[in-house]
This record gives structure tokens, sequence and C-alpha cells, in this order.
């Protein structure tokens, strides 16, 4: 996923951006060959396919060994395993589906995008790929298939749910007397002042004023009770949103945290013990670990008046409309079949997983990241709406400048929504 998930998509563009799990640390294809699938046709050759990814940073490797150990697991198919750089993933997606130059058999799509390639008439359905290869839609996390599920057809299967999540370092909370993480906002807004030395320039919580708060601003929204969407139009200018924004802002103004902070600044804090918490997703982990950070992973804490919630994206395997070749379909369904229960160096890479039997399996409870998993009953997705990358752009902008201080948090999101409507319905 990401070191960082580039703004939702931009909420997708970064909505997927996370996410997510993907990340923009560069470009390089791994493995395989570029080209079309070729099913063979002679006895004993292996029916081969070609599956693309944005797998391009810390999370390349993982995949690729599922994909590795899939590959010599059996003698009828080949998996040509390709990773296209984030940054540029549904540009060279786009191409591919457009001209079917080296068009991908199999995708990793991010949930927000499956209805706008839906849309475009560019996905087949998974119903009958997933029956044929004994592929359960119940033994998924109910969000992600409901989510990829439009006019009762699937169109996509779910790799992982990678939600907002709170990291937080054990010792600058313990020398602070701070003995938990907390769960909501009482507990939260105590623990960062204890914790807060701006002597030794250490804070509590250092509040990012670019990514991730593309999944940041969601959940404070919806934990107050507000949306994004209210069924015919952006509604992130609500009293509720406005005042998440002020919370946040808030922060700075009590010196919890830094002001102007530079994009990774949190992050960059965080490695130096400078940061007691921060809000991320769970691409993060392998990065703490090589630091070898002292952290502990927890859901974030209800900030909001209303509800638990949060953001969450998620990665989907999906499959170009113009794949007809059975032979192909039969190997990328017995490919998703091994994935639900082969999945753990996915797992490993920081992620939780979208199958239930990975999730309920001894492997991954045993990891720190399990505990991800308790926010799936809560999770929320991305407004369901064609284009929400495009429409909620301006959303980031003007964050920025109310978290800056450079707007009124009620004028920079009023200007907005104002920017949101006139791209509704281009």
């Amino acid at each position: 996923m990401k070191k960082r998930v580039t703004a939702w998509l931009s909420v997708l563009t970064v909505f997927a951006m996370v996410a997510t799990g993907c990340s923009n640390n560069g470009g390089e294809t791994n493995g395989g060959s570029e080209g079309s699938s070729d099913s063979g046709g002679k006895k004993g050759e292996k029916t081969e396919f070609l599956f693309w990814t944005p797998f391009s940073g810390a999370d390349g490797p993982f995949m690729k060994e599922i994909v590795d150990k899939y590959n010599a697991s059996q003698d009828s198919y080949k998996i040509n395993f390709v990773i296209q750089p984030n940054g540029e993933y549904y540009k060279q997606l786009d191409v591919a589906l457009s001209t079917g130059k080296d068009r991908p058999d199999l995708m990793i799509m991010h949930l927000d995008q499956i209805p706008t390639y839906v849309n475009k008439g560019q996905l087949q359905t998974m119903d009958e790929l997933a029956s044929a290869a004994g592929i359960d839609k119940g033994a998924y996390v109910e969000a992600a298939i409901n989510y990829a599920t439009i006019e009762d057809k699937l169109y996509g299967i779910p790799l992982d749910i990678h939600p907002l999540v709170m990291y937080y370092n054990k010792d600058l909370l313990e020398a602070a007397g701070v003995m938990s993480p907390p769960t909501n906002r009482e507990e939260f807004d105590a623990a960062v002042e204890k914790v807060t030395n701006k002597d030794k320039g250490i804070y509590g919580y250092v509040v990012p004023t670019l990514w991730p708060q593309q999944f940041i601003f969601p959940t404070l929204v919806w934990q107050n009770g507000g949306e994004l969407w209210n069924g015919s139009e952006v509604a992130y200018n609500s009293p509720e949103a406005v005042e998440m924004i002020q919370w946040l802002r808030g922060m700075v103004d009590k010196g919890v945290s830094p002001g102007n902070v530079q994009q990774d600044g949190e992050n960059t804090l965080f490695l130096q013990g400078k940061n007691a918490i921060q809000f991320n997703g769970p691409w993060m982990k392998s990065q703490f670990d090589e630091a070898g950070l002292n952290y502990g992973v927890a859901p974030v804490p209800q900030i909001g008046k209303a509800k638990q919630a949060v953001f969450a994206g998620s990665h989907n395997f999906a499959i170009p409309k113009d794949v007809t070749d059975e032979k192909v379909v039969a190997g990328i369904g017995d490919f998703l079949k091994y994935v639900s229960s082969n999945s753990l160096e996915w797992a490993e890479s920081g992620q939780a997983l979208a199958a239930k039997p990975m999730l309920e399996s001894a492997e991954f409870k045993a990891l720190p990241q399990s505990a991800i998993a308790e926010s799936f009953s809560y999770v929320q997705f991305a407004p369901n709406v064609l284009n929400w990358p495009t429409i909620s752009e301006p959303i980031w902008g003007e964050l920025n400048n109310a978290l800056l201080g450079k707007k009124d948090a009620q004028k920079a999101m009023d200007d907005a929504a104002a920017k949101s409507k006139q791209a509704v319905g281009k």
C-alpha cells in the first residue's frame, strides 16, 4: 500500500490514495513477462495469465511471494506478475483496457474505483467465476462484498481491508503515565497533553496537513455524525465536519502539535521518537519494524460525538471485461481460491485480510495488526458515487488551508463544497 496512498486516489486518486495500502516508492516491475495471456494448447503446457498490481512500495515483495508459491504449488497455471508504479497505475490501466495492448487478465483495483470502471463497461462480473472455483462470497468481510456488488452482480473479490489505525509510541506514553492507548476523545486529549514536552521537542499528536488526511478527515466526519455525500450533493461543509477541523487545528493552537507540518512530517517525528501518536494506514508497519520502534497498534479512538466509525480502503481482485479465454478464467479462479486461504504473507506486510478463514486463523491472530480487524464491523468506504475522486478533490487543498490557519474552517469547507459541486456530473 503505500507509504502514502496519494489522496483518496485523490481521495482515490486517493480515497485510493487509501490508503493506501500501496506506496509511491518507485515503479519497477517485478517478475513475469508483460505480454498478454497465453493459454497454450500443447499437452502439458501451463495456461499463463497476466496479473497487474500497483504494489510498487514495500508491499510488492509480499504479493510476489504469494504468486511465486502459487506458481510452484501446481502444474496447470502460471501467473506472470507485473508491478506498475502506483502513482501511474490507473493511467496505465486505462490505456491497456482501452487499447487491449498488454492488457492484464487479472488486476488489483481499489474498491472505490470499481463503480467507475463498471460504469465504463470495463469489468466483468465475478459471480460465475466464484461459483466455479468454489469461492463463497460469505467467507469475506461483508462491507467490501456489499460495496463491490452493483445491481446484484459482484465485480470484485477483496484481498484486504485497510482502515485508518492508530500507532502509538509505547515508551513515550508510559513515560507520561499513560498506560493504555486512548479509546475516546477525552482519553485522547488527556494523553496527548501529558506526553507533550516542547522543551524536548516531543509532541503528543502531530497534525498532518496533507496526506493521510484523506483517511483521517472522513473518519472524524462520520464519527461526529456528518457525511461526505448526502445522496444528491456534497455535505462536508456541515457543522459536524467543521467541528472536527476545529478540533484538529485546536491541537496546534494548544501546542500539542507543531504548526505547518510538511508532507510526512508527522511520520518523520514518529520515527524519531518525538511524536507519540499518529493515525495512518496498515502499510506503515514494515517501516516501523525496520526502525526498531517500540510501538503499538490499535483502532482509532472515537473522537466524534455520534458513533464509532473509520474510513477504509480495500484492494480487490478484478477482471477486465474482455478476458474470455475459459482456461485463463479458470486459472484466475483457482488462484483466487488459493489466496483465500494462503495469504498470510500479505498480512505480514501490515494488512488485515478480507477472507474470514484467514482472519480467524491462529497465525493471523498472533500478528500485532490483528487488532485492525476489530474495526471491520464499523468500517466505511468512500461514497459510492461516480467520479468521486474528481468530485472530492477540492477537499484536500481547502482542508490544508484550514489546518494551517490560512482560512476559517467553515469558509474553507464552503469553498471546497462550491468547487466540488461544479465537478458533479462531469
